[in-house]
Order: C-alpha cells, then structure tokens, then sequence
C-alpha cells in the first residue's frame, strides 16, 4: 500500500477541520481555534472554518493528479486525510473534552 501524496491529504485535513467550525458558527456555540483560544465564539468560528476550507480547496485544486473528469488517486489520498482528521478529532474530544463540558 502507497502512503497518501502530501497535497490531496492536507486538502483532505483542512476541509475536515472546517466542518466542526463551521457547525460551531451556525450553532451559534464556542469552540476551540487558534485565532481566538478556547471560547472562540461564532464569528470567529466562521472564519477559521472560512480559511481552512478556502486553504484545502486551493491545495486540492494545485494537486499534481492526472486532470480528467472523474476523480484518480486524488480523491482516496484527500478521503484519507479527511479521516485522519475526523479520527483524531473524535479520540481527542472523548479524552480531552477540549469543547464540550458534558
């Protein structure tokens, strides 16, 4: 088995990354960012939600992968890093509760 290609895997990281975010600042809740620390609120959420996912987009879109219509080892090397992400995400959540008090 081949280790991912660095672009498409760190896409894969910043777009996950967005996610809780970006569902932090629709929620209208705090989360941890390094812009602003632990209470974060949801404007700031926003933007770093805004500036992972611009940041992932951009770096996927300058992958070196063959330029076809459907998607090639791309798209498995940027889900790899999207699962990386949610992955370690859920275990440090679980053990640390950085964000959440219950």
């Amino acid at each position: 088995m081949r280790p991912p290609r660095a672009a498409p895997y760190t896409a894969g990281l910043l777009v996950a990354n967005s996610a809780p975010h970006l569902a932090t600042a629709v929620a209208r809740r705090r989360h941890l960012t390094p812009l602003a620390g632990r209470d974060s609120g949801p404007a700031v959420n926003a933007v770093w939600a805004a500036l992972n996912l611009v940041a992932g987009v951009a770096l996927l879109s300058r992958s070196r992968g063959t330029r076809t219509a459907r998607w090639g080892r791309d798209l498995v090397d940027f889900e790899a890093g999207y699962l990386t992400f949610a992955a370690w995400m859920t275990l440090t959540e679980r053990l640390l509760r950085v964000n959440h008090d219950d």
